[in-house]
């Protein structure tokens, strides 16, 4: 079965956004930084989400996101299917910070236990045929709104009907230019019907 070893994204000042993403989540080898230029502009079509235990974990990260330099896009609050925010990291990238729970059991875990790589595609039923076809395995699905994959690695992924994934977000669904995102898996290297382009991990290496 296909496994996400990594995300990369790129970005405008490589030092910057090291310093962000070392402060405010520290996700290790999962999630990679490279220097761009590519010309991008609005919504970039994808988020990122960290799931973790509980609500004080999602206040957790939202502080220490928010202490080095992103802008909060959705307060955290209770919702129906449990507590969660969204913000966006100065270099652009937005991120969900979710938990299931709505009720903390003790105090922050500083635990993240699923990192979740979210495609808002134009056709869901499309795109996951796409990647059926290239080796990911379904876990989850609900028509042509939302498909979850199986994962067998450090990255989820998922895929959102683009519109939707931006109401999510909180920000509007237009955007144009680069996806300033390469998702390393053993899969690659393909660029899928959306234009998120993945490689291997021997080609990123060498990028």
């Amino acid at each position: 079965m296909t496994s996400i070893a990594s995300v990369t994204l790129e970005v405008a000042d490589l030092a910057a956004a090291d310093r962000f993403y070392s402060a405010a989540f520290g996700l290790g080898e999962r999630l990679r930084l490279r220097a761009s230029e590519a010309p991008t502009s609005g919504f970039r079509g994808f988020t990122l989400s960290l799931v973790v235990p509980q609500p004080a974990d999602v206040d957790a990260l939202v502080e220490a996101a928010v202490r080095a330099g992103a802008t909060t896009l959705k307060p955290a609050a209770k919702s129906l299917w449990g507590y969660g925010g969204v913000v966006q990291a100065p270099d652009g990238t937005i991120w969900q910070l979710a938990s299931s729970s709505k009720k903390n059991t003790g105090p922050a875990t500083g635990r993240v236990d699923d990192f979740v790589l979210l495609l808002g595609v134009e056709d869901v039923k499309a795109s996951k045929q796409f990647y059926v076809d290239h080796g990911l395995a379904v876990g989850k699905s609900f028509g042509s709104k939302y498909v979850e994959f199986a994962a067998d690695g450090p990255v989820k992924l998922a895929l959102y009907k683009r519109r939707g994934l931006a109401k999510v977000a909180g920000v509007s669904p237009d955007g144009t230019g680069s996806h300033r995102l390469t998702i390393t898996a053993d899969a690659g290297p393909f660029t899928d019907p959306d234009g998120f382009a993945w490689t291997t991990a021997s080609e990123n290496a060498s990028v």
